[in-house]
């Protein structure tokens, strides 16, 4: 019967022949089915059915065959080569005019609207549960029309609703037993739809077209007068078969984003449609979980933030088990760190979530149950900071059952394995740990803040509390070395020993007074670690996507997460610990110089390779050459001897001259000036003809150090110039510091003071202080001091100049320099 009416009234549009979808023919007409569940009878009915299909000559007779195949056999019963010839013989364009007629209520269809829909939904979801039909452009062109008709249903007329409401035997405006069963569980489980909140207010769309433009995206659509029809779940089901597939592909979340997935299924949920809670938001949950998420947020920030206000009022309005199991549901429709859109205070919701976590943390729960409770714990920090957590004391147990579960977790026997959800917890816990770091080495005096406390701050904590946070915070680091202690270098590429790694390095940048032996006893894994990553022989292309599955925000330092971070990681720590003489001779046995001086030369290609791009700073480059400061300071003969410190002259004396053009990078201009000239005073006078690039270099440092002080600033006091004015709390101890090291250059290599004179730096000088009467304080005083008493003591023409100079402004700065004075009096 239903052959026979589809054959004799189905019309789909005005052009019934269809021939050009139906690509398949007689090839594959004879191809084996592998179909379970099929009995031979059922298998050969199935056969004519395709063949049926394949030699269908216009729309009715493809659907009366369609219908057949649905009948018999359910798509997932289907196997791949069934579901290619079906998708050969029909083409997508059948479906989505099936879709497109339904919407519209049209008359010139047999078939009643609801069964276009069922049909075309089904005949969707069948194809594309194989991944290469669901990739397909034609399929991907439907997602607009099948966002549409989950979030506002079919848009028929008042007429149409009425005659579909009678098909399903139930009066005008009654509610269907899909809305009905919907609207009745309690919101208090996380398996239903949640109460309406006034945020979904995306406008309506018509998802009748089937375009994949932006233009036809479902959000962009115009909106209709026609009255809303719930979706039977059958429908609906199908509708997120399909999208969840897409969304499983490689691409596929970018191609939902585009589509207008997000403001669409927000609306479903603001609507209450069918389904919306169960299969919407968790496919929310997934676009919102992975490299869509910034976008996401950048693009429909109004949707997403009345999402998470739905979401957090349920989680907060849940009990017992089920509020823990929504614990692992947040993270996913929190915006990342940095990422939260502009003019929004998420304050409100952030306390009371956290207003919900603390009888959770405060109760005894088990591993299972404290690991999401920690990893919302940790997502809630890395956004707000500490301000909204609450009291100090629930802050410290915080950290320490943190610390606990840590020290659990990693003092395991060494061949252990640790399980993807007990890696989720510790890293959640590095993360609660590290928030904890710098408020507790603060307020103990390692690193003293200003009176302002900043927003991360654990207000009103107690220097015993602060005590107290620092022991569990060291005694958890210690099951962390301890763990570090049993990795194979095979491990490197695992990304647990990278978040590791991580976090003990943020300990370490904070904190070196503690566990000194322990750390020292690790270097040669940190460094064996940091370098195998920097010279790529660690495999990490999975690292970005773990870090997102455990709930990790973007990368510090901006772009995905890569292994070649675990330096940049380990320079603040390396800074540290190259100043004490114990754990400078183990890394100096590890070649830590040679080590930092190519992370400068990698960091270097790349600011090059940036181009006329705005040059953004990179401390971590900053912090390697503090590092090598501190060997060229300790260390004079390693060197002397070592060939990596002969690369790094070569490297800066390329560098220099570039960045005195480049304002932003002032204070990198100012380390490789500095220990380039902490480098020049320990180098004999050469005994050939000094090369090009020692030249280009000194040249350019004293350039660089004349453009600190403004002597144009009259007879009053020497003014900071403008260019260094931002940059001076940090790059004023290096000029100093440089200025001084000029002195000993000028000690050790006398040519140096052609170039003192022929770039103008002791004419500059001169004039600044003859003119001015004080400089800016003693200590800059001093450096300018030691550098002219060298200048003098190598350069009898400089010497006298100097002289002159000083019997004409003995009321000045110049006069005020007694050490010169003296040292010109002497010789």
């Amino acid at each position: 019967m239903a052959l026979a009416m589809a054959e004799g009234t189905f019309i789909v549009s005005s052009e019934s022949d269809s021939s050009g979808e139906h690509t398949g023919g007689e090839e594959g007409e004879g191809a084996p089915l592998a179909i379970d569940g099929l009995s031979a009878a059922q298998r050969e009915v199935l056969e004519r059915c395709l063949h049926t299909l394949t030699h269908a000559k216009n729309d009715s007779h493809t659907l009366a065959a369609l219908l057949l195949i649905t009948r018999l056999c359910p798509a997932g019963q289907l196997d791949s080569a069934t579901l290619r010839r079906i998708f050969e013989a029909v083409g997508l364009s059948l479906p989505a005019r099936l879709l497109v007629t339904a919407v519209r209520g049209s008359d010139a269809s047999g078939l009643p609207p609801e069964e276009l829909l069922s049909l075309g939904t089904a005949l969707l979801a069948a194809l594309s549960t194989d991944p290469d039909m669901a990739a397909h452009p034609q399929l991907l062109t439907t997602i607009p029309l099948l966002l549409g008709l989950l979030a506002d249903g079919p848009k028929w007329s008042p007429q149409k609703q009425a005659q579909h409401q009678a098909r399903q035997g139930m009066e005008p405006d009654q509610p269907s037993q899909a809305e009905d069963e919907q609207s009745s569980q309690s919101t208090n489980t996380t398996k239903e739809p949640v109460q309406d909140t006034a945020g979904f207010k995306a406008p309506s769309q018509d998802a009748t077209s089937p375009t994949g433009s932006e233009e036809g995206t479902a959000e962009n659509e115009a909106p209709t007068s026609h009255s809303t029809v719930k979706l039977d779940e059958a429908l609906a089901t199908d509708c997120y078969q399909v999208l969840i597939t897409v969304c499983a592909l490689p691409r596929g979340p970018d191609q939902l984003l585009a589509r207008g997935a997000v403001p669409a299924l927000c609306r479903a949920l603001g609507q209450k449609q069918t389904l919306s809670h169960e299969k919407g938001l968790p496919l929310l949950g997934a676009l919102l979980s992975g490299k869509t998420k910034e976008r996401a947020w950048s693009k429909h920030p109004a949707e997403l933030l009345s999402l998470l206000a739905r979401v957090s009022q349920d989680f907060c309005q849940a009990t017992g088990l089920t509020q823990l199991d929504m614990c692992a549901l947040v993270p996913q429709f929190l915006p990342s760190p940095g990422g939260t859109p502009k003019d929004t205070d998420l304050t409100p919701t952030m306390v009371s979530l956290w207003a919900a976590l603390r009888p959770m943390l405060q109760a005894k729960l088990t591993p299972g149950q404290l690991g999401p409770v920690l990893v919302l714990s940790a997502c809630l920090l890395d956004l707000c900071g500490w301000e909204p957590v609450g009291p100090p004391k629930f802050c410290c147990l915080l950290v320490n059952r943190a610390c606990v579960e840590v020290r659990m977790g990693l003092e395991e026997p060494p061949d252990t394995e640790l399980s993807p959800q007990l890696q989720q917890t510790l890293t959640a816990c590095y993360r609660v740990m590290e928030a904890a770091m710098e408020q507790a080495c603060s307020s103990q005096g390692v690193a003293q803040q200003s009176d302002t406390q900043p927003q991360t701050a654990i207000t009103g904590l107690s220097l015993q509390q602060s005590r107290q946070v620092l022991l569990v915070l060291e005694e958890a680091f210690s099951a962390v070395i301890y763990h570090l202690q049993q990795v194979d270098p095979s491990r490197y590429g695992d990304p647990f020993i990278f978040v590791t790694f991580r976090s003990l390095c943020a300990w370490l940048a904070e904190e070196t007074s503690c566990l000194k032996e322990e750390v020292t006893a690790l270097l040669p894994f940190l460094m064996g670690y940091a370098r195998s990553h920097m010279q790529g022989e660690s495999q990490d292309q999975g690292l970005s996507n773990w870090m997102s599955e455990m709930s990790v925000g973007d990368c510090s330092q901006g772009g995905a997460w890569t292994g070649k971070d675990a330096v940049r990681y380990l320079l603040p720590a390396l800074c540290h610990l190259s100043a004490e003489d114990a754990p400078r001779k183990v890394l100096l046995t590890l070649d830590t110089p040679g080590l930092l001086v190519t992370f400068l030369t990698q960091g270097w290609g790349d600011l090059r390779g940036k181009g006329g791009a705005a040059l953004a700073r990179d401390p971590s480059m900053e912090t390697a050459c503090s590092a090598l400061l501190n060997f060229a300071v300790t260390e004079p003969e390693r060197v002397r001897k070592d060939p990596c410190f002969r690369s790094l002259e070569s490297l800066l004396s390329e560098a220099l001259p570039v960045l005195l053009h480049k304002p932003r990078l002032l204070v990198l201009a100012a380390n490789l000036c500095t220990l380039g000239l902490m480098i020049g005073r320990l180098k004999p006078a050469p005994k050939a003809p000094v090369e090009a690039s020692q030249r280009r270099f000194f040249s350019a440092a004293l350039r660089f150090l004349r453009g600190a002080l403004d002597s144009s600033s009259g007879p009053g006091p020497v003014r900071v110039s403008p260019a260094w004015e931002e940059w001076w709390e940090e790059a004023g101890e290096l000029w100093r510091l440089g200025l001084q090291a000029l002195g000993g250059c000028v000690k050790a290599q006398p040519w140096i003071i052609t170039l003192v004179r022929e770039e103008g730096w002791l004419n500059h000088t001169l004039a600044m202080l003859g003119s001015c009467s004080t400089l800016p304080d003693p200590h800059t005083q001093g450096a300018l001091e030691e550098a002219l008493c060298a200048v003098a003591l190598q350069c009898p023409s400089c010497r006298q100049e100097i002289s002159v100079l000083l019997k004409s402004s003995a009321k000045g700065a110049l006069g005020s320099m007694g050490s010169l004075r003296k040292s010109l009096t002497t010789n």
